[in-house]
């Protein structure tokens, strides 16, 4: 009788497994609970980075994703402009993706305004252009050559933001939010040149590919997919999207490792009782 109902379990609906799935991230995102979401090393690393800088330092984003990848990448975003704005410093976006900009400038605009800072004086969005390596190396030599015009269409010689920044050697710290292989471009053609300190984030599928760079310290920090977002977003306070979506995804991994551990446990049941 035992082995009968150990065979059942073994055998199961795969569709049952689904509709369990299904309910538990229902009810995940119904019901609200608090997950402890402690902060790795990589993630407090750029968190302690931008608790160094004094305030009126010059922070550049790249905001190097687009809608495919916004789900991950976009609540970094959110959570870095908290903390930036919240310590004063002076923020100048760009992106290297054409699909960014409204992403770029919703999060950007969006977070400013709940600190009542204004676009061209505390902040700047320098908007896309091609080019990748050869647009680095052009904003290492000159920015304004690079982006003579702003997202706007602003003069940027005239952005009281951008004073005293003349290239990317005076930026005191560049943050790459990548959907793609930009944070090696940035890594190659920027860092290596022009001596900036530099963080990421990247989407979760990317991550392992980073610790090369972490561990030959050219990264400062890593936010790894949705978990680095959330834990960002723990530190500076601001637990949004990424905390939320943490819920589900949690839930489904608990229920996942549960169906194998007692897939083996019943196979080694079946198995010894049909031997003995």
């Amino acid at each position: 009788m035992e082995v009968i109902r150990v065979e059942r379990f073994l055998q199961i609906d795969r569709r049952i497994i689904f509709a369990i799935i299904t309910v538990a991230v229902i009810v995940s995102l119904v019901v609200r609970f608090e997950l402890p979401i402690p902060a790795s090393e990589p993630v407090e690393g750029i968190y302690r980075k931008i608790e160094s800088l004094p305030e009126g330092s010059h922070v550049m984003i790249a905001f190097d994703y687009d809608p495919s990848s916004k789900e991950e990448l976009q609540p970094m975003a959110i959570a870095f402009l908290h903390h930036c704005f919240s310590r004063n410093l002076k923020v100048i976006g760009m992106t290297h993706y054409p699909g960014a900009p409204g992403l770029a400038e919703q999060a950007l605009t969006s977070v400013a305004s709940q600190y009542q800072k204004k676009h061209g004086v505390d902040y700047a969005f320098l908007g896309y252009k091609p080019g990748s390596a050869s647009l680095i190396i052009n904003m290492g030599e000159n920015l304004y050559s690079a982006f003579p015009k702003d997202f706007y269409g602003n003069d940027t010689t005239t952005l009281p933001v951008l004073h005293g920044i003349d290239s990317l050697r005076e930026i005191d710290y560049l943050f790459d939010l990548a959907a793609g292989t930009t944070i090696e471009t940035w890594i190659a053609f920027g860092k290596e040149k022009y001596k900036f300190e530099l963080g990421a984030g990247c989407t979760a599928v990317m991550g392992p590919d980073m610790y090369p760079f972490l561990q030959s310290k050219q990264l400062t920090g890593l936010l790894g997919g949705l978990k680095g977002a959330a834990e960002y977003e723990a530190l500076v306070k601001k637990k949004a999207n990424a905390v939320s979506g943490m819920r589900p995804q949690s839930v489904v991994h608990v229920i996942i490792i549960i169906f194998v551990i007692l897939g083996n446990v019943f196979y080694f049941i079946s198995k010894r009782a049909v031997h003995a």
